[in-house]
């Protein structure tokens, strides 16, 4: 799963794949639409391989929570994240066990899901990438 160039932009829905970088920005298309947006360097933009859920003891890559919803639905769709709060935080604790109750509040736990849900309808989930990802980082060590 190479979350390198899944983007989420602050104040648009769903997640974007970077396509290019411009003089005052860079070009992204939406996973949802694909339509293509240019995104000035002004906006808010995180990389979904750069977020990081709270823990007791440490911070988890948001890389790694995928790959344990991955496992658990064995690769398919995660509870929507319209579900009730209770199903929501339920299914979270099951994943994350140690999560930091304080720190993860409800809206993250649903944009993790919904950015899951994402990234499995577009088949980026798949465990083939996951395990030749591997394969190149035991290569490059």
């Amino acid at each position: 799963m190479n979350l390198e160039k899944i983007l989420a932009i602050s104040g648009k829905p769903g997640l974007f794949a970077l396509k290019m970088q411009t003089r005052s920005g860079f070009v992204a298309e939406s996973l949802t639409d694909g339509k293509k947006v240019t995104v000035g360097l002004r906006n808010n933009v995180s990389l979904l391989s750069e977020i990081s859920v709270y823990t007791d003891s440490k911070e988890k890559p948001l890389k790694e929570i995928f790959e344990a919803i991955v496992a658990k639905e064995n690769g398919g769709p995660a509870p929507s994240h319209k579900e009730s709060e209770s199903v929501l935080v339920a299914y979270f604790a099951e994943i994350v066990p140690d999560y930091d109750r304080e720190r993860v509040y409800l809206s993250d736990i649903k944009k993790v899901f919904n950015w899951y849900n994402i990234l499995q309808a577009k088949g980026l989930t798949s465990a083939e990438e996951t395990s030749s990802e591997s394969t190149e980082e035991t290569a490059a060590e």
